[in-house]
C-alpha cells in the first residue's frame, strides 16, 4: 500500500496525541471526518498503526530505576536464540529488547522500583533463563529525552 503526504501528517498528529479525534484532525488537514476516518482504517488495517497507548509517569507509581541490560548468549544457533526471545517477552520488566549486533546480542530495557528489585530481577528472572553467558548492565541517571513519537519525513 502506498501512502501521500496526507497519511503521513495523519499518522505525525496521531503520534502527537493518540486521543485526537477525526474531526480535529480533518480541522488541522482540512478534510472531512470521514475522509479522515477512511484514512485512518487503512493505515490501521494495513499496520502503519499498530496499536494506541496511554503513556504512564513512571516515577508516579514508584518505578524510578530504569537500566539497560547488554545480554551475550553462550551460542548463537536459532534454538538458543528463539528460546531467549519467547522467554524474554515473559518477563515483565522488560519493556524493550532488541537483538543487536556487536560484542553482546541483546539490550534490554529494564524499569524497576529500586535497587534491590533489579537486583532481584537479575538473581531470581533473568540470569536463571538457558544459554547466558554474560550481562552487563548500565544504569539511567537522569532522563534526558524520551521520544515515542518516530520521525516522519516528507515523501516525494
Amino acid at each position: 500500500m502506498k501512502i501521500d503526504q496526507l497519511d503521513l501528517q495523519i499518522l505525525d498528529l496521531l503520534q502527537q496525541d493518540g486521543k485526537m479525534t477525526h474531526k480535529e484532525i480533518g480541522g488541522k488537514l482540512a478534510l472531512s471526518t470521514t475522509a479522515v476516518y477512511e484514512r485512518v482504517k487503512r493505515l490501521e488495517r494495513n499496520n502503519f498503526i499498530r496499536g494506541y497507548v496511554a503513556l504512564i509517569n513512571q516515577p508516579q507509581l514508584g518505578l524510578t530505576l530504569t537500566a539497560f541490560c547488554y545480554v551475550s548468549l553462550s551460542s548463537h544457533n536459532k534454538k538458543y536464540l528463539l528460546a531467549f526471545q519467547e522467554e524474554v517477552i515473559k518477563l515483565k520488566e522488560v519493556s524493550e529488547c532488541f537483538h543487536i549486533a556487536g560484542e553482546y546480542d541483546y539490550i534490554l530495557k529494564i524499569t524497576v522500583n529500586d535497587m534491590a528489585a533489579y537486583r532481584d530481577f537479575i538473581v531470581n528472572k533473568l540470569t536463571i533463563l538457558e544459554h547466558i553467558s554474560n550481562t552487563q548492565t548500565i544504569f539511567v541517571m537522569e532522563e534526558i529525552k524520551n521520544e515515542t513519537a518516530i520521525p516522519l519525513y516528507q515523501r516525494k
